[in-house]
């Protein structure tokens, strides 16, 4: 079995009914989004797989061996530092909670040390960079084909996640009334079902004005409902074909590196540091819950002045 996957087999019940438990918990209480409930319960479905094949028959039984030889699989099979944290993070809020419920004696995750993540700085692209990703594949000014529709769609998309630093699933969530054209704002729902407002500027409030009266009507379907951004099928986007729409718009802007969605935010981030925003206003806009989350864009802002600086200054 590939480590860190769901068991080939289904676990024992004596393993599988806690595992359930603990999963209808982060549903219902954490205020966790479904694609972290099912990161955490995928993590612990292998931990407790790896624990039935050490001859663990009950939750009762686990201890802090299992727990260090589970997590030594995942560093055997070539697991990145950030994946072994999160799952050592899963083992420990799953036995807290056994521990609470009263099927652990004592909470062998305490003595579970947490690995440091060396955290990478962010690529981000130049302003003239991404401003030619965003001149691109302009659409025409015709109308009328779903290749004007998908066009304007594209651009919109471009537009908006560079002019708000949105996730990409935060805009696949986007309806047409989370639009406020008169204030150029959008409200978006980010990580633990948190709602924010984020602006926008003038040329994303253009584009995305485009898609909605010339686009979005070509595409438009009984399954559209209110989804502002839409596929050739008249569903809402997914994330996979944002992730598509980016990486096509980035190689048709010629020699510019490649990057997704996410390193649309981490540009939009550190271009409006660069601009003199100050921190937590970036924090507000990006949706994180810890300042120090934000704090990493004031390194790769640093990191760029020390290179300008060393390429203009004739004594640096």
């Amino acid at each position: 079995m590939r480590a860190g996957a769901e068991p080939a087999e289904p676990l024992p019940a004596a393993l599988a009914s806690p595992l359930a438990a603990f999963t209808r918990h982060l549903a219902a209480g954490r205020g966790l989004s479904a694609n972290t409930v099912r990161a955490y319960a995928a993590d612990l479905a292998s931990l407790l797989d790896h624990a039935d094949r050490c001859g663990v028959e009950t939750v009762a039984e686990l201890d802090i061996g299992v727990l260090r030889a589970w997590l030594a699989t995942q560093h055997g099979a070539g697991m990145s530092r950030a994946t072994i944290a999160r799952r050592a993070a899963a083992a420990r809020t799953f036995t807290a909670f056994a521990h609470e419920r009263g099927l652990l004696a004592t909470d062998p995750g305490l003595q579970l040390g947490t690995a440091k993540v060396r955290r990478r700085l962010p690529e981000v692209l130049a302003v003239d960079q991404i401003r030619a990703v965003l001149l691109a594949g302009a659409p025409a000014r015709a109308d009328g084909d779903a290749t004007t529709a998908l066009a304007l769609r594209d651009a919109a998309i471009m537009e908006l996640l560079y002019a708000t630093g949105i996730r990409v699933s935060e805009l696949c969530g986007i309806d047409v009334d989370d639009i406020d054209d008169s204030r150029r704002t959008v409200r978006v729902l980010g990580k633990g079902s948190k709602e924010r407002v984020v602006p926008y500027g003038v040329p994303a409030a253009k584009a995305v004005d485009a898609w909605r009266r010339r686009g979005r009507r070509l595409l438009a379907t009984d399954r559209s409902e209110g989804a502002l951004f839409l596929g050739l099928r008249g569903g809402r986007l997914d994330p996979r074909m944002v992730r598509r729409v980016v990486h096509a718009r980035i190689a048709a802007a010629g020699s510019v590196p490649d990057t997704g969605p996410h390193g649309l935010r981490h540009t939009a981030a550190t271009h409006l540091l660069e601009g003199g925003a100050d921190l937590r206003s970036v924090q507000e806009l990006l949706g994180h819950a810890s300042l120090a989350t934000t704090q990493i864009y004031t390194h790769v802002s640093i990191d760029r002045l020390v290179s300008a600086y060393r390429q203009a200054h004739p004594r640096a």
